[in-house]
């Protein structure tokens, strides 16, 4: 008989054998350790400047120079995966547990519950992710929480309707009928049954939307409406670069654009590898 544990390890084992996943994972790995211990090893303070070495380009004492107010931006490259480490995966929990939720109890009761909030999120999936962020975040004012909200709150019609999908295949099954047999509350049903069943499809989608959620949040930081000075955010440092640009001075935008793809690209590798496992 096969357990969830054992299942669960020859799925790890099988990511583990994949090339693209093990890459996509120490990268993610490297950017969360430069989160939770770069600033004890970056060589400045990245909150601290000194106008004099403003735009100094890449060198050995700055290796990925200065930026206009003059602080080290290796140093808050680094740094700034913290605030983006943070806020991203809150958000991709956040509306990735109200999609399954949604699409549980759509795909479970059908009717005039699945009729009505399946209107509803056919509407919203009509509008683009990165309007009803910004939307979101005009009403409420920009704040990590509100970012965090505005993505998952953005993030859980989608995933409601790729839920509700496979609940509805589910549904159909015997183990189903035999539960309501005997006489097992809907929740149990719902929680207890189905939701085991239906939790590869939840988990490819969690992975789907993180990376949505990372270039969501330095999209939103860029056009000023998430992450707020003097954060270190990628995404806000490459809005405050770019007019310098024009100017020959590059460093401050493509590195902090290089950190934004390389976790971005980091991943869809673990996404791809973990689609391709359970696929298997």
């Amino acid at each position: 008989m096969v357990t969830a544990a054992s299942h669960s390890t020859e799925l790890i084992r099988m990511l583990l054998r994949s090339r693209g996943a093990v890459i996509g994972l120490a990268i993610i790995l490297f950017w969360i350790l430069s989160g939770l211990f770069g600033i004890h090893l970056v060589p400045y303070d990245p909150f601290e400047g000194d106008i004099l070495d403003a735009l100094v380009a890449p060198s050995i004492a700055h290796w990925f120079g200065t930026d206009q107010l003059g602080r080290d931006v290796f140093s808050r490259v680094i740094i700034g995966a913290r605030d983006i480490l943070t806020v991203a995966p809150l958000a991709t929990l956040l509306g990735t547990a109200l999609g399954s939720i949604l699409g549980l109890v759509t795909g479970y009761f059908r009717g005039v519950v699945d009729g009505v909030v399946s209107r509803f999120i056919e509407a919203v999936l009509a509008l683009p992710l990165l309007i009803l962020a910004m939307l979101t975040l005009v009403a409420l004012g920009p704040s990590n929480l509100t970012v965090i909200l505005a993505i998952g709150l953005s993030f859980t019609p989608p995933v409601a309707r790729t839920v509700r999908a496979a609940v509805l295949v589910e549904s159909e099954l015997d183990y189903v009928a035999a539960a309501k047999l005997r006489n097992e509350t809907s929740a149990y049903i719902i929680f207890r049954e189905v939701l085991p069943n239906v939790l590869p499809p939840i988990a490819v989608e969690m992975t789907v939307r993180l990376g949505y959620a990372i270039f969501t949040v330095a999209t939103l930081s860029f056009l000023g409406l998430g992450l707020q000075p003097p954060s270190p955010d990628w995404g806000l440092a490459i809005s405050e670069g770019y007019a310098l640009v024009s100017g020959g001075y590059w460093w401050p935008v493509f590195f902090n654009a290089a950190a934004v793809a390389s976790l971005v690209v980091a991943v869809n590798l673990v996404t791809e590898s973990f689609q391709e496992a359970l696929g298997s």
